[in-house]
Parts: C-alpha cells; sequence; structure tokens
C-alpha cells in the first residue's frame, strides 16, 4: 500500500473539514489528497508558503497543470486549491484568498452516449438461467436501468432501503444525500425473485462474518456485500455476451435512463430529482442527445409551432392551425 502523502496542518485540517462536516466520500477525501500534495510541492518548489501564496503563483500552477493534465483533471486539482485558502479564509484566520482571481479551465461539456431502448432489451436479456446468480445479476441490470442509480449507490443498498410493496428505494447519492426512488414493475420482479428463497437466501452464508454483509441487497458468492467493482462487472460480462462492450461504460444505464424518460415525456425536474443531481444544467445535458425530443416538445407546447394553410387557399392567405 502506498504511503499517504504528508501535509501541512492546514490542508490536513481541511481534509478533516471535509470528512467530518461535509460529509466527502472517502474516495475523494483521497483525490484531493493527492492534488494538496502536489500543490504544496509546487509551492515548497517555489520557496512560498500556503498562506503567501497569490494569484499569479497559483495561475502559474494551473499553466503547469494544463501542460500534462486534461481539462476535467486541472479543473478538479484547482477546485481542492480554491477550496483550501476558502477554508484558510474561514478557519484559520488567512486575510485574502488568492483563487478568487483565477479562472477555472473551461470543460467541454460531454454528451452521455445512451443506448437505444432496443439495445438496453439486448442487455437486460443478456443474463440467463434460474440459479441464485443468475438471479443476482438480472436484479441487478433491471434495478440499475429502472431506478438510474450510480453502481455505487446500488451496491450500498440494504435490505431495509427497499419497500417492495410500494415499489421504492432510498438511494445514497454524493455527500451522502438521500431521495426516495420508484422501481419499475419489470426490476420489482426481478428483485422480488432475487430476494426469495432461490436467490439471495441460497447464496447467504450459514454465518455472516459482517453486519454489513448481512444487511447488503447485493451479495457475492462468498457472502459478502458486493462491491461498486464487482457490480460493475457484472454489467461488463453482461455487454460482452451481446457485443455491445464497446458501449457500456460504468453509467451506461443510468444514462439511458435519463435519456428514455425524457424521450418519452418525463419532466426534467422530475429527472433531476431521480437522478439526484444537485442542479437542472448536470439533467439538461441529457436533451442534448435527443435532438428530435426537443422538437416534439416544442410543437406540442408552443402556440404556433404547428401551422397549417387550408386546403386550396392561396400563398397570401392567412395560415390556420
Amino acid at each position: 500500500m502506498a504511503a499517504q502523502a504528508v501535509l501541512s496542518r492546514d490542508a490536513e485540517e481541511f481534509l478533516s473539514y471535509l470528512a467530518v462536516e461535509r460529509g466527502r466520500a472517502p474516495a475523494s477525501i483521497s483525490a484531493y489528497r493527492r492534488d494538496l500534495a502536489a500543490y504544496e510541492r509546487f509551492l515548497a518548489d517555489q520557496g512560498v508558503t500556503l498562506l503567501k501564496a497569490d494569484v499569479g503563483l497559483i495561475e502559474a500552477y494551473v499553466a503547469l497543470l494544463s501542460e500534462t493534465m486534461r481539462p476535467t483533471s486541472t479543473a478538479r486539482a484547482l477546485a481542492a486549491v480554491r477550496g483550501l485558502h476558502r477554508f484558510c479564509v474561514d478557519e484559520r484566520g488567512a486575510t485574502v484568498d488568492p483563487t478568487e482571481g483565477v479562472s477555472t479551465p473551461r470543460i467541454p461539456q460531454a454528451i452521455p452516449k445512451a443506448l437505444s431502448e432496443s439495445e438496453v432489451e439486448l442487455l437486460l436479456s443478456a443474463v440467463v438461467g434460474e440459479d441464485p446468480r443468475a438471479l443476482r445479476d438480472r436484479a441487478i441490470l433491471e434495478t440499475l436501468y429502472a431506478t438510474g442509480m450510480r453502481i455505487s449507490e446500488l451496491a450500498g443498498l440494504r435490505l431495509g432501503d427497499l419497500d417492495t410493496r410500494q415499489g421504492l428505494a432510498v438511494a445514497y447519492g454524493k455527500g451522502s444525500k438521500e431521495r426516495l426512488v420508484p422501481i419499475g414493475r419489470q426490476a420489482l420482479s426481478a428483485l422480488e425473485a432475487w430476494l426469495g428463497s432461490e436467490g439471495r437466501n441460497a447464496m447467504a452464508p450459514a454465518r455472516w462474518a459482517r453486519r454489513v454483509d448481512a444487511e447488503a441487497v447485493f451479495i457475492s458468492t462468498r457472502g459478502r456485500r458486493m462491491s461498486r467493482q464487482a457490480v460493475w462487472q457484472v454489467v461488463r460480462t453482461a455487454a460482452v455476451k451481446v457485443k455491445l462492450e464497446d458501449r457500456v461504460t460504468p453509467h451506461v444505464l443510468r444514462h439511458s435512463c435519463a435519456t428514455h424518460l425524457l424521450e418519452h415525456g418525463a419532466d426534467i425536474r422530475v429527472v433531476q430529482e431521480l437522478l439526484g443531481h444537485a442542479t437542472i444544467t448536470t439533467t439538461q445535458v441529457y436533451t442534448k442527445v435527443s435532438p428530435e425530443l426537443l422538437r416534439r416538445v416544442y410543437e406540442q407546447a408552443h402556440p404556433r409551432a404547428l401551422v397549417t394553410r387550408a386546403a386550396g387557399a392561396a400563398p397570401g392567405d392567412p395560415p390556420r392551425r
């Protein structure tokens, strides 16, 4: 295991604040630690302490990062630096935030590549059989597509988070924020089959090693809570079976769920709530996937979008609806 990067006291206090008071996930804390360690090494090479950094120095650092990193990675690193300096102003007695005048690198907005509905059907049909593993994998695929959950959210599901009678689940998203998501009929049927005597009960060990495993909705053949990597491998294996491996990413069923909901007329704010997006801007990227959706909604909603001429009307005659 790699040694943990040594940071200044201010940086360590900032990471502690993010973990304890802001509820950031361990993976996010680790990423911040790496970014801040690189930043503090840069400051040390320049012979400058954290509280003496100025705008020009931080702009030079961002320029240096831009030479070797993608815009998204540079923006993430700057966010860590910006957060640290703001924390120093709020909590450590610093008088100036030198990042206020530093621009964030522009990040091209990527358009999610959703599967078509027929491709989703093909992917969901990839798991065959009625053995416990097949029941589990089928439930995983159906639930991911039905709910739009992130893979990590699905892996974290506990039995108490499911209400199969009402077809609802509680998902815990980024920052441990919880939201209620509906489960469609086919996904609910797959879940009930997995949670029955021929599925999870048959795979469960005689004695649970940990309480967290006993509470997990999805478990491995060893009776342990499935990791997000294990859940992703289920999706990947199904994609390979139906030759969709080039189209499938960890978020593909989430993207497809959002896109298909919008294509079938769902309100974008409902989709935002379903996916757990903090802002509507994040959800709006899905509307770019389907220009025909925008045209159809516009034509249905705008009072002067669809105008026709009466049969036999002259070009100068007024149009009618």
